[in-house]
């Protein structure tokens, strides 16, 4: 990071002797630092009491400033999570990065009228950051929903099969739809069990389909498997798969619902990406 001194000279005759002597003190002479002016038109100062009665509200607002805009590179940071390399070049003040900002700084005149007292300037300076405070606040609450609601589907889509979402594991050719006599379930089977739920699964209850059980989906320590057999038997299923660990898993092929699901995690996800898309002004 580059660093910055603001500094105020004492005055000379006109401004340019003084920035003359300065340029000879620490540049021409020294090659102590690279300078530029810091254009600050001239003020509505008023009197001397009213300086000292804004010295102390100077100074909390510049305390109030400094902290707003250390949230908001905070926000930012946090926003762009894995690609957090990329902070500095992201943060901009009126479209610009903050080294051209602060070394060709002008003063904008629409904002902050010179015409105004320097009370009212520091007041309309303190609104607009109060607001700037407040946004923040609020997107950021957003950004955390955001993030906890996809983080909370990403989980659903991840971890164990007994848990995990079975949406982008199976298919609609891996049911019996639509038949008022038969339904197809859906069963976790450890691996170390594969044989004897193969040798078992016909005679858990009665009125399972011969030959109707399929391998859907491996993980590190279970399979998903599928049979299909009649509805008045499935609870009887259930029970007996239970005394076996074999897990029935609860689920219907619902395609809309699935379909749901999946733009759900889209939307989620580009709510997101928008969140740091949207500039602070």
């Amino acid at each position: 990071m580059t660093e910055f001194w603001l500094i105020s000279a004492p005055g000379e005759k006109t401004c340019q002797q003084t920035w003359d002597k300065l340029m000879m003190a620490t540049t021409r002479t020294n090659n102590l630092s690279t300078n530029n002016k810091f254009n600050i038109p001239d003020l509505k100062v008023g009197t001397l009491d009213v300086l000292v009665g804004l010295s102390d509200e100077l100074a909390k607002l510049d305390s109030f400033v400094e902290s707003v805009v250390k949230k908001v590179a905070q926000y930012m940071a946090d926003v762009l999570e894995d690609s957090r390399d990329k902070v500095q070049e992201n943060l901009l003040a009126n479209g610009v990065d903050l080294i051209t900002y602060i070394t060709r700084f002008q003063w904008d005149m629409a904002k902050y009228p010179i015409k105004q007292s320097l009370k009212n300037i520091s007041e309309i300076i303190s609104k607009q950051v109060t607001q700037i405070d407040n946004d923040l606040k609020a997107r950021a609450s957003a950004y955390n929903n955001l993030k906890g609601n996809l983080q909370n589907l990403e989980r659903k889509n991840a971890g164990s099969l007994l848990t995990r979402s079975l949406a982008d594991i199976v298919k609609k050719e891996d049911f019996v739809l639509d038949s008022e006599y038969l339904v197809t379930l859906l069963v976790v089977v450890p691996k170390t069990s594969y044989a004897d739920w193969q040798k078992t699964y016909e005679t858990l209850a009665e009125m399972v389909v011969p030959r109707s059980t399929n391998l859907l989906f491996e993980d590190q320590d279970s399979g998903l498997f599928s049979v299909t057999l009649f509805r008045k038997a499935v609870d009887d299923f259930r029970h007996k798969a239970r005394e076996n660990k074999f897990v029935v898993r609860d689920f219907q092929y619902n395609e809309e619902e699935m379909k749901a699901d999946k733009e759900e995690m889209t939307r989620l996800s580009t709510d997101k990406k928008k969140q740091f898309v949207s500039k602070f002004k």
